[in-house]
């Protein structure tokens, strides 16, 4: 995915909705539409942004799994969406667990030629 994607202009006239990685909501809801061809005003662009907050799509139970059979996932062992922040599954494991993940994603990613918006430097 181009870094124009993810990054880009914001419109001067809207306020900017932040996810907890920095990133651009309603810029980046502005430019999927675009890259689809899809015209929609600014009432259904806010519509989509506040449906795609991490905390609306935690209490829709069409998005969090609640709905979902016990047979699929025992939700009473904690929750589909937890925190909604990026990264913190690095906070549940131990040291050995991280650096074989780390060695996984390595040889796993090694020929995928796209950096994701949290290898990018600040």
């Amino acid at each position: 995915m181009p870094r124009e994607f993810v990054g880009g202009e914001q419109a001067a006239s809207r306020s900017t909705t932040r996810t907890p990685a920095g990133l651009d909501l309603r810029g980046s809801v502005v430019r999927i539409c675009k890259f689809w061809g899809l015209e929609l005003d600014d009432a259904q662009i806010d519509l989509v942004v506040k449906h795609s907050s991490f905390k609306s799509m935690k209490e829709n139970k069409m998005s969090n799994w609640s709905k979902i059979s016990t047979d699929i996932m025992d939700l009473t062992k904690g929750s589909f969406m937890r925190k909604g922040i990026s990264g913190d599954w690095k906070n549940h494991f131990t040291v050995a667990q991280s650096e074989y993940f780390d060695k996984v994603y390595q040889e796993k990613m090694k020929d995928i030629n796209i950096k994701f918006f949290w290898e990018q430097s600040s």
